[in-house]
C-alpha cells in the first residue's frame, strides 16, 4: 500500500519557497497589514482568512504567550500519558493496517520509540491520544482547544525539509492562530455556550482551528486560508451520542488530520465555497442561531485574543469537565466525614445526592466502561468521597460490582438532582454534594468553580507536576528540556528539537 508520505510529499515540499517568504513578509507588515484588513472586510469569511495570513508575534500579548505555553506544555504531557493506553496501541495498530509507520516515515508518534507515520496519520494518532482520557484542557464555550492543533502543527513541522523547519516561535503563533479562530467561531451561537448535546464542538471548531493553524505554518496568502477554512468546514462535525465511547477521542484525531488535510489541498488550488462562514448552509449548518453579522463586528472591535480575554481550564482530573465540579465538592465532604469519624465507611452511607446541571450524557448511574466512567456525575463523586482522590487509576476496572464492592455500595445510594437554577454551562454551573449517613447526619459541600478552571487557575508548578506525572515514561533529562524549551518557544529552537524529546 502505498504512504500517504508520498502522496503529500510533494505538496509540502513545494510550499517551503512560499512558506519561508511569506512568513518574513507577514513578520515585516503585521501592523499595516491588520489595519488594511479592519477597514476593508466586510465578511466574517475574508475576516477571518485575512486575520490567519496575517497572523504574527504581534498578536500575542505576555498574557497569551504565558497562557498558551501552559496549554502545550499540559497538551505534550496529556498526549504522552494517553500514548501508553491500549486505545493508542489499537489506533497504531489500525494505521499499520491502512497505511504505514516506521522508523523511516517523518512524523513521530509520540511517547513512542522513534515510531513514525506520515503527517496526516501523525496528527490522527497523537491528536486522538491528546483526547483519549478526556485530560485535555476545555474552554468556555465549550471545546478542546489543544489537541487538535498541537499534534497537527508537530506532525506538519517534522515533515517539512529541514531547510523549510519552523522555529518555536512560528509554531507558538501558529497554536495561537488555531486557538483564536476557535474562539471566534464558537462565539457565533448562543447554543455554543452550554455543555453541548447534539454535536461535540472539536469536531466542529477543531478542524477550523487545525486547518487555520496548518495554513499560517505554511504560511499561505488569505486566498488560500480562506480555503483551508472551506474544506474544512465539510470534514466538520460529529454528534456527542458517542460520548462515552472509544470513539470520542476520535473527533480531536480527525480535526487535527482533517484540518492538516485541508491546508495542504487549498495550498495545491483546490477551492471551496468563498463565504463558508457567512453562510447558512455554510458553517451556519451546525447552529440553528448563527450569527456571522455580529460576531464579525465583535471581533473587529476587539483589541486582544480571545485567549487574552478568557483563559482555559487546565484539568486536575482525567474526565469530562463536568465531573471537576462534583469531584472537588465530594472530596470536600469526604474530609469533613473523615475528620470527625476518622474514616468514610460505605455501609453507614444512607444516600448520596449530587445537585447538578441536566445532562443526559453525564448522567450514567453505573457505568460499564471506563469511558463512560469520565462522563458519569455518580462514578466520579463517588470515586472521590470513597478513595480521597481521581487519577488515571481511578478508570481501571472490568467489573465495579466485583473489583470496586465499596464504590459499587455507593453508587446504588447515588441519585441526581437538577436544581431549575442549575443551567448545563461551565462557566455559570454549579454542584452540590449532599451525603446523608444512617444515623441521620448530613455533610455537604458546594464547589462553584474546581481547581483548574478559568477562574481558578492551576498553578505553574502544578502544571509542572501534572506534565511530569503524565511523561513519567520520558527519561527525567527529557521532561525537563521540554519544559524549558516549552517556556521560552524561542524564534532560535527549531521545532524537531522539541519533536524529537517525545520520544521514548
Amino acid at each position: 500500500m502505498t504512504s500517504c508520505t508520498t502522496q503529500i510529499g510533494k505538496l509540502v515540499q513545494q510550499s517551503c519557497i512560499g512558506f519561508k517568504v511569506l512568513r518574513r513578509a507577514v513578520h515585516q507588515h503585521a501592523e499595516a497589514q491588520i489595519q488594511v484588513q479592519s477597514a476593508r472586510e466586510t465578511s466574517l469569511s475574508s475576516w477571518t482568512a485575512q486575520h490567519v495570513s496575517n497572523f504574527s508575534t504581534k498578536h500575542l500579548s505576555d498574557r497569551v504567550k504565558s497562557r498558551s505555553k501552559r496549554m502545550i506544555l499540559d497538551i505534550l504531557g496529556v498526549g504522552l500519558i494517553g500514548s501508553t493506553t491500549v486505545f493508542s496501541r489499537d489506533m497504531q495498530e489500525f494505521v499499520e493496517v491502512t497505511d504505514r509507520i516506521s522508523s523511516s516515515e517523518p512524523a513521530l508518534i509520540w511517547g513512542t520509540n522513534n515510531r513514525r507515520a506520515s503527517p496526516a496519520m501523525a496528527a490522527y494518532i497523537n491528536g486522538s491520544n491528546c483526547h483519549s482520557m478526556d485530560f485535555d484542557d476545555t474552554w468556555h464555550p465549550a471545546t478542546h482547544p489543544s489537541s487538535p492543533i498541537l499534534p497537527t502543527l508537530l506532525a506538519l513541522a517534522d515533515f517539512l525539509p529541514e531547510n523549510c523547519k519552523p522555529s518555536l516561535e512560528d509554531i507558538l503563533v501558529a497554536f495561537n492562530c488555531g486557538v483564536q479562530i476557535q474562539g471566534v467561531l464558537l462565539r457565533c451561537s448562543s447554543q455554543s455556550k452550554n455543555i453541548p448535546n447534539r454535536l461535540h464542538p472539536p469536531a466542529i471548531v477543531g478542524v477550523m482551528g487545525s486547518a487555520a493553524a496548518s495554513a499560517k505554518l505554511l504560511g499561505l496568502g488569505p486566498k488560500k486560508c480562506l480555503h483551508s477554512l472551506a474544506i474544512a468546514a465539510s470534514f466538520a462535525g460529529a454528534p456527542m451520542a458517542n460520548a462515552g465511547t472509544l470513539t470520542k477521542p476520535l473527533h480531536a484525531g480527525k480535526s487535527a488530520r482533517s484540518g492538516l488535510e485541508a491546508a495542504l489541498l487549498a495550498d495545491k488550488d483546490f477551492e471551496g465555497n468563498k463565504n463558508i462562514l457567512d453562510m447558512e448552509s455554510g458553517f451556519g449548518a451546525f447552529f440553528s442561531d448563527y450569527d456571522p453579522c455580529s460576531l464579525l463586528q465583535e471581533v473587529q472591535m476587539s483589541e486582544n485574543l480571545i485567549l487574552h480575554n478568557q483563559d482555559i481550564a487546565i484539568k486536575s482530573y482525567p474526565c469530562h469537565l463536568g465531573m471537576h465540579w462534583a469531584i472537588d465538592a465530594s472530596l470536600q465532604v469526604r474530609k469533613q466525614i473523615t475528620d470527625y469519624y476518622g474514616e468514610l465507611d460505605a455501609s453507614f452511607v444512607k444516600s448520596i445526592e449530587i445537585f447538578a446541571p441536566k445532562s443526559k450524557y453525564i448522567n450514567r448511574p453505573v457505568p460499564a466502561t471506563e469511558h463512560e466512567a469520565r462522563h458519569s456525575f455518580q462514578f466520579t463523586a463517588c470515586s472521590a468521597l470513597i478513595d480521597g482522590l481521581v487519577s488515571p487509576a481511578t478508570f481501571k476496572f472490568q467489573n465495579i460490582e466485583v473489583e470496586r464492592k465499596n464504590l459499587y455500595t455507593l453508587l446504588q445510594k447515588t441519585t441526581i438532582i437538577n436544581p431549575s437554577d442549575n443551567m448545563p454551562c461551565f462557566d455559570t454551573m454549579y454542584v452540590d454534594v449532599l451525603v446523608t449517613l444512617k444515623n441521620g447526619e448530613k455533610f455537604s459541600a458546594r464547589c462553584r468553580e474546581p481547581y483548574g478552571h478559568w477562574r481558578k487557575p492551576m498553578k505553574d508548578a502544578d502544571v509542572k507536576k501534572k506534565f511530569m506525572e503524565n511523561s513519567s515514561l520520558l527519561p527525567k533529562y527529557q521532561q525537563e528540556k521540554i519544559i524549558k524549551l516549552v517556556s521560552h518557544m524561542s524564534a532560535k529552537t527549531m521545532s524537531n528539537e522539541l519533536s524529537n524529546l517525545l520520544s521514548s
